[in-house]
């Protein structure tokens, strides 16, 4: 804990959380990882280690199809981990994605790669056995996992939209930059995955601390008029600000988050707050005065309120900023006016300023794997064979392919037409997303990666049938309240409450600056089904020209906009 926590009024004093124990305990995230990875009576994790390997980049998870029958024969959950990699601005060379390909079909349960909206690839189903070998194969390509989960800075977003761009590389590379500036500084991954032996172990967290921040921190890296991050659904933003041509500086935005807890009023989603205009040249500066005073601030005795809006709306915006202000030694000069206009992929091709093409492949739920007569997994397999170049990975769960020259566009192309991966889709399924959900997360209470693609069907019917069938509907399933399928920022947003029950949210607008607010409560798909029929069927007769559905059923006083969260969220 920092020296401050006593004196400090603005620390929540009282009895600390446990994970503030086992962090304290861990000498710096090691506790006893390595004793249980030579445990093999169990597939698991035990203790204090549960929750380190998070830090390490993993969430230990179990099938939860199966693990009913496995306990009534008496055998322990089928344990496996899930790893997530690290990838600022989601960019991976095809040298890259085949040997992470290769270790998915050789050395995981599932088969598969799974892209994420933190713009970055899982790997589900990794038994103990082989965890270190997934851990000395990223090493040996260039990437790790390092602080991809818990209580850290995570994945570094950065808008993937503009590749026509010459800015976006510069971009990128500050995306890289504050990611590689925020990582933990301990020794304790190249020492247990890596099998380094160091000969000084002192280990020093100059802006994460011992025990690290209070809970998880996002950042990302917005290039206007493109909102595909986002944004709000993270606790700092970087507003990129172009004039003539040239990057500037960035407007800061602070305190976004969509977790809250079912039924507990003293958890609610939250945008992001605009602090005002930083040079280019004070970012890490910046960065590192909001990530500080998150770790001295943050509630450290009730993880329901650790985020970083949470801490921000107890101490108060200006008492934050000032903060900012003294810690990076700056001051915050009015923000620059920008334009967000959408947050979706563009799928299809797109050719850039340097002319060369970028294809962007729709993947449903961001799963990559084979499928009867759709062989997403391999097609894309074959692409990274023939195209020495980067592939990107979106925060929509998709895939640019990137750089492609034009005498190799027509061989690109024909592998994505014979394997599937261009296809007519519709702008509704384009524009819908979930969670993993069942079977492997342990959070889940109702299905949503499952659930979407058949629930996308009969959206996509009720529109047809009213005359829409041309327009869509922001839409995200997520599988419990935690937030990663980013329903709260959906025009139409379903968080799982049970088996096949959800809150049905809506009224968050297509750009994603609007928190969706809870219309009906713990209903099953047939309900939902219904109520959505109506509310698109009055859409289609009521609604101005060109009218979004979440700003209809807004302005016609369907559901109240959400305009104080910590107020109002809940009424």
């Amino acid at each position: 804990m920092t020296a401050n926590f006593l004196e400090n009024p603005l620390i929540i004093k009282g009895k600390l959380e446990d994970a503030e124990r086992v962090k304290e305990q861990s000498n710096y995230l090691r506790g006893t990882i390595v004793q249980d990875l030579e445990n093999e009576i169990t597939g698991g994790f035990s203790g204090d280690n549960f929750l380190l390997i998070r830090f390490h980049g993993m969430y230990q998870q179990d099938n939860r199809d199966i693990r009913t029958e496995r306990i009534k024969q008496k055998l322990e959950p089928l344990h496996s981990v899930m790893l997530r990699c690290r990838l600022p601005g989601g960019i991976i060379s095809s040298q890259q994605w085949l040997a992470i390909d290769a270790f998915a079909n050789d050395k995981t349960i599932y088969g598969s790669i799974r892209l994420t909206n933190r713009q970055t690839f899982q790997l589900h189903g990794i038994l103990k056995k082989n965890i270190k070998l997934s851990h000395k194969i990223l090493h040996q390509i260039g990437l790790d996992s390092l602080a991809t989960a818990n209580d850290v800075n995570r994945n570094v977003l950065c808008t993937s939209n503009p590749l026509e761009s010459k800015l976006h590389q510069k971009v990128y590379n500050l995306a890289k930059k504050l990611s590689e500036h925020l990582l933990p500084r301990t020794k304790a991954y190249a020492e247990i995955w890596l099998d380094n032996k160091m000969i000084d172990t002192t280990d020093v967290e100059p802006i994460l601390g011992k025990t690290y921040l209070p809970r998880k921190f996002k950042t990302t890296i917005v290039i206007p008029p493109y909102n595909d991050v986002d944004l709000h659904a993270n606790d700092l933003n970087f507003i990129t600000i172009i004039q003539h041509g040239k990057l500037i500086g960035f407007n800061v935005l602070i305190g976004g988050g969509l977790s809250i807890e079912h039924g507990n009023k003293d958890t609610y989603p939250r945008t992001a707050t605009d602090f005002g205009y930083i040079s280019v040249d004070n970012i890490l500066e910046v960065a590192t005065a909001v990530v500080t005073i998150q770790r001295d601030w943050g509630n450290r005795s009730n993880r329901k309120n650790a985020r970083t809006k949470y801490t921000l709306d107890r101490v108060g915006i200006e008492k934050f900023k000032k903060e900012i202000e003294i810690r990076a030694n700056m001051e915050f000069k009015p923000s620059y006016p920008y334009k967000i206009i959408s947050r979706g992929d563009r799928i299809g091709w797109i050719k850039g300023i340097d002319n060369k093409w970028h294809l962007t492949v729709f993947i449903e739920n961001g799963r990559i794997l084979d499928y009867p007569g759709y062989h997403l997994k391999t097609g894309i397999n074959e692409i990274a064979k023939f195209h020495n170049g980067n592939f990107l990975l979106t925060a929509n769960q998709n895939l640019i392919i990137t750089g492609i020259s034009e005498d190799k566009k027509q061989k690109i192309e024909s592998i994505a037409y014979r394997y599937g991966l261009i296809n007519n889709i519709s702008l509704q399924r384009k524009n819908s997303m979930a969670c993993v959900s069942f079977p492997t997360c342990p959070l889940a209470m109702a299905e949503a990666e499952r659930f979407l693609p058949s629930f996308v069907t009969k959206i996509e019917n009720i529109m047809q049938s009213y005359g829409v069938g041309d327009k869509y509907i922001i839409l995200r399933v997520t599988g419990c309240p935690n937030g990663c399928g980013r329903a709260m920022l959906a025009e139409i947003g379903l968080v799982g409450k049970a088996i096949g029950r959800y809150n049905l949210h809506i009224g968050g607008n297509r750009i994603g600056t609007r928190i969706a607010r809870m219309y009906r409560e713990n209903i099953n798909e047939t309900e939902i089904i219904a109520t959505i029929s109506e509310l698109i069927e009055q859409w289609s007769k009521e609604s101005y020209h060109e009218e979004d559905f979440g700003d209809f059923v807004i302005r016609v006083g369907i559901i109240k906009p959400v305009l104080n969260p910590a107020n109002d969220f809940w009424e």
